[in-house]
């Protein structure tokens, strides 16, 4: 990906250390279908990489990832059935994919995470937040759910502290962060680049099997680790969500920067 317009950026170093950059930075590398897209060909990549012994992943710009482009997430929604599921699938496929990934994941975060970006964070290895980052899971503001990035989510803060922040869309600084086990450590903005280094530094000490066969074993006790049926399971609702009347009010008191009209749940 030479590219340096590409909404996803990858290189591999001689240490097989590879570094995957989401490149949107004029919308705060908000996902939309171009940069699911180029994650997804990025990490098919790395699986046919030789040697490949750690993945870091970062954000372009001030922000690490600010969730889903809102005005294409509207724009898939209004389109069919098929094309909301095949959207949720893509989505759903990067960020477990890179839960599964057979080397160390590394985020390094600064700025907005929000939404889709947690859920990239919770399916890494070891996150490394700056000082300065700023988190929420935002679904619920815009009449969306967060299901397919719930697993992932419940693995890094556990079901009690999901309850909260998935509940209430609240935002959270890094220290929080930290507290709740979203993020392993918090260092000024201009130390972020360089802790990173120091724990690839530390990773690619470690026997590469070893490696993998305890993230391996790890995983099996993880709440991310489920059947294809469940994964069809969380895509079909996250899809079937996005084409609800909630998601459709949610969505355009965005576009109308007004506080949305919500109505009382059907019985």
């Amino acid at each position: 990906m030479a590219d340096s317009t590409a909404p996803v950026l990858l290189s591999v170093d001689e240490r097989g250390v590879a570094t995957v950059t989401l490149n949107r930075p004029e919308v705060n590398n908000a996902y939309n279908g171009e940069l699911i897209q180029a994650l997804l060909s990025g990490l098919d990549t790395l699986e046919e990489t030789e040697g490949l012994r750690t993945v870091v992943i970062k954000g372009n710009g001030k922000h690490f990832q600010a969730g889903a482009d809102l005005k294409w997430i509207d724009a898939v929604r209004t389109s069919s059935q098929e094309e909301n599921i095949h959207v949720s699938r893509a989505t759903a496929e990067a960020v477990q994919r890179l839960n599964f990934a057979p080397v160390p994941t590394v985020a390094l975060v600064q700025g907005a995470c929000f939404g889709g970006g947690t859920g990239l964070i919770a399916a890494c290895d070891v996150v490394i937040a700056a000082d300065n980052a700023m988190f929420s899971i935002t679904e619920v503001r815009w009449g969306l759910t967060a299901a397919i990035i719930i697993p992932q989510l419940a693995d890094a803060i556990g079901v009690r502290q999901l309850r909260r922040y998935a509940l209430t869309g609240e935002r959270f600084d890094a220290q929080e962060a930290r507290r709740i086990g979203l993020v392993h450590q918090v260092v000024p903005l201009a130390e972020l680049e360089a802790t990173g280094a120091r724990i690839v530094g530390q990773l690619i000490e470690n026997g590469p099997a070893a490696i993998a066969e305890t993230k391996a074993l790890t995983l099996e006790c993880a709440w991310s680790d489920f059947d294809e049926a469940a994964f069809t399971r969380l895509i079909e609702l996250h899809a079937e969500k996005r084409q609800s009347e909630e998601a459709a009010e949610g969505l355009a008191s965005f576009a109308e920067k007004r506080a949305a009209r919500w109505t009382r749940p059907r019985k």
